[in-house]
């Protein structure tokens, strides 16, 4: 039932009646449009609750009432996990219930409660056993096939064929894998995040050759995951989002290619036009981009660069290729004496959170224009107010609006020298579309100068390719929201920074007003003048590459800088401030220096050795060292340095890769210590990732399969990636 309108029931009153109310003003027919309003909400909420008898159209708030009906077990709400729900999980359980203890049951289990995909191995298929001759298993062998290198690629993994011998070791703890009650979960941890319409960065010299990554350096594709329809089908691998392997891309599309020669089309289980992972995409001359078709693409090895062959035989007949792939490093090449007039791609790739710019939904934290406000638009291929950022930004600060929106509606490259004037009062936000990821490749800096008392810069959704620089009194705030500032600048082709010295953020001239506030952001160092009000920074990575570097200082980066905050931060370098209001949920990987230390607090967070931070509370290494000295009945002053250095070790993080660009960039690695993944408030992990929530994730996995798992089966949980 739809609400009624204002003036439903004033309708229905006779037209005398009508005409006396106009007479006097309609003051009967405000009192109606009042009592209209209260009929509305009254069938509004009529509607809703019939809507909230099913499961699939029920209001969140329902969803445990309804699980309570059919018996569920009762979870851990994943309050910080952006559109995660319980739904499926409720709306699945007869099901679950049915199939109770089968493979497939198991693995929707474990994607329904913690959200991410999953593939369910059983281990007694994986053991190498002797077969009875009445029952033999051919597609089970003892030994591995070494002419299978498909299947060998697989080993080990959740996909594997090969054949084991028994362990004894118990897999609940991680350790053992191949043994007849033994059940494997893998989880998919890393996200898949499909971004459209990039400008590909061409190598030097431009000859054809390009990295998918406009920044110029190698990473891996990653598979855009098909949904699943049935609950009994095991995931393939065409299901998962795993980086992709050249080897299953090179056989899918030699497949197509054999069956378009031999009259018997075939469909491509990574490149099928209605949802490939990549696509590659040229102008015909028309304006438009059109798509290379899969049958064109070749997938290799392009380590060396080398150029592919302009077409290749099958069955007698010459099928054409116009461009090579190499889905491992992100690279493509068309054949030589090719060159593209414009190029555009398409393609996924895989991290671990809606962290920095990303296609990812940010509606919520987009600017909006309100009436007299100027709002412009950039398309680099059409389609917008303006083809570029400054031409924008020149509209914007020519205008007498006091604030402007400027929206950027493609994931193209912006390679500009942009400078912002800020004047008294104004306020400008620079945003991306949401679900656009595009790059500003700065020439050098993006200078901000000007009288900015009350002025305020947004920055939201970018990609940025050099620093920032803040002139004296050009800003009162400055607001970064879902960006990445590559850290160094730029990447060589191996992802290594090519200026490790220069911060993303500097501000050597004084300018007391101004405040930054980082959130859902990837930086370098920050420097900022230390008279400013300082630097606020929510789930945030500022990235030195090394702890004894400087990552929020003052300007020249060895002063003390200013007041500072981090609230579930990942920080790696040295923090020299004057003072820290708040440091929560936190690694400070480098030490942290505060001048200070009687303001402020710091809670649940690990701090480097040296630090020197306001008063701790329940912080690491600190609690290790107390329960190690408890242990021993002896106070902490009293530990040796060899003691405090073995328990802080024992509680440092570990990761699974540091180097910016990588997928499971600061992502905490298997092996870290409990101390570091369990340290928050709410038991999670410490750090930028804690917004994933992966504690909470897995012990609702672990809860869920205490019912579900068959008498005697036992299941270990491991990560796929």
């Amino acid at each position: 039932m739809n609400p009624s309108p204002r003036d439903r029931l004033y309708e229905l009153l006779p037209a005398l009646y009508r005409a006396r109310d106009a007479e006097r003003g309609e003051p009967l027919r405000a009192l109606l449009a009042i009592i209209g309003e209260e009929l509305a909400r009254i069938e509004t909420d009529i509607a809703d609750l019939y809507a909230d008898w099913f499961i699939e159209t029920c209001a969140e708030w329902v969803v445990p009432y309804i699980g309570d009906l059919l018996g569920v077990r009762h979870l851990r709400q994943l309050s910080e996990v952006a559109d995660f729900s319980q739904r499926a999980y409720v709306a699945n359980t007869l099901r679950y219930r049915r199939r109770k203890g089968t493979a497939p049951v198991l693995e929707q289990l474990a994607r329904d409660v913690t959200g991410w995909p999953c593939r369910a191995v059983e281990y007694f298929e994986r053991l190498a056993t002797t077969q009875h001759l009445n029952h033999v298993r051919l597609h089970s062998p003892a030994t591995a096939s070494l002419r299978n290198a498909n299947a060998l690629e697989l080993t080990g993994g959740p996909l594997e064929t090969a054949n084991h011998t028994a362990e004894v070791r118990r897999i609940a703890a991680g350790r053992g894998r191949y043994n007849i009650p033994n059940l494997g979960l893998f989880l998919s941890r890393l996200q898949p995040y499909t971004v459209q319409g990039v400008s590909p960065q061409p190598s030097t010299p431009p000859d054809g050759r390009y990295f998918f990554s406009p920044l110029g350096n190698d990473i891996p594709l990653f598979n855009r995951p098909r949904t699943e329809i049935e609950i009994t089908q095991l995931a393939a691998e065409p299901d998962l989002p795993l980086p992709l392997r050249r080897r299953a891309l090179y056989d899918d599309l030699e497949a197509v290619r054999a069956g378009i020669a031999a009259g018997r089309p075939v469909k491509s289980n990574y490149l099928d036009p209605a949802r490939p992972v990549f696509q590659i995409a040229v102008p015909d001359g028309t304006g438009r981009f059109v798509p290379i078709p899969a049958a064109e693409i070749l997938i290799c090895d392009l380590s060396d660069w080398r150029r592919p062959p302009p077409s290749k035989t099958y069955a007698g007949q010459s099928l054409p290729i116009r461009v090579a792939v190499d889905p491992q490093r992100g690279r493509l090449a068309f054949p030589a004496g090719v060159l593209p007039s414009d190029l555009m791609v398409s393609y996924t790739y895989g991290f671990a959170a809606d962290i920095g710019g990303g296609p990812y939904p940010r509606r919520a934290t987009l600017a909006i224009a309100a009436p007299g406000d100027l709002a412009l638009t950039v398309a680099q291929r059409g389609g917008g107010d303006h083809p570029s950022l400054t031409a924008a930004i020149a509209a914007w600060q020519a205008s007498s609006a006091t604030t402007g929106v400027i929206t950027v509606l493609d994931s193209a490259t912006y390679a500009e020298d942009l400078a912002i004037t800020m004047a008294p009062g104004r306020v400008l936000a620079i945003q991306a579309a949401d679900g656009q990821r595009p790059l500003i490749r700065l020439t050098d800096r993006l200078r901000i100068t000007g009288n900015g008392d009350r002025a305020s810069l947004t920055l939201n959704g970018f990609w940025i390719e050099g620093g920032i620089d803040l002139a004296a009194g050009s800003l009162e705030r400055l607001v970064i929201h879902h960006c990445t500032l590559v850290p160094g600048w730029r990447l060589d082709v191996a992802g290594n920074p090519q200026f490790p010295n220069r911060p993303s953020i500097h501000a050597a001239a004084p300018n007391p007003d101004v405040r930054l506030e980082l959130a859902r952001s990837i930086s370098g160092a920050v420097h900022v003048a230390e008279d400013s009000d300082g630097l606020i920074a929510s789930d945030a990575i500022l990235d030195a590459f090394a702890p004894a570097v400087p990552a929020c200082a003052a300007s020249n980066g060895e002063r003390i800088g200013p007041p500072a905050s981090f609230i579930r931060c990942t920080v790696r370098g040295e923090v020299r401030v004057r003072q820290i209001d708040l440091i929560s949920e936190s690694m400070m990987l480098g030490r942290v220096l505060v001048a200070r230390r009687q303001i402020g607090c710091t809670r649940f967070s690990f701090l480097a050795a040296g630090s020197r931070a306001p008063r701790r509370f329940r912080c690491q290494p600190d609690l290790a060292l107390a329960a190690f000295a408890a242990a021993r009945n002896r106070p902490i002053a009293a530990l040796t340095t060899a003691q405090r250095s073995a328990v802080t070790l024992s509680v440092t993080p570990s990761f699974t890769s540091t180097q910016f660009g990588h997928p499971a960039y600061m992502q905490l690695a298997r092996s870290c210590p409990a101390a570091i993944t369990q340290g928050a408030e709410d038991g999670g992990e410490l750090g930028v990732f804690h917004l994933v929530q992966q504690t909470q994730r897995l012990a609702n996995l672990r809860l869920a399969l205490t019912e579900y798992l068959r008498v005697g089966l036992e299941a270990g949980v491991f990560f796929a990636s």
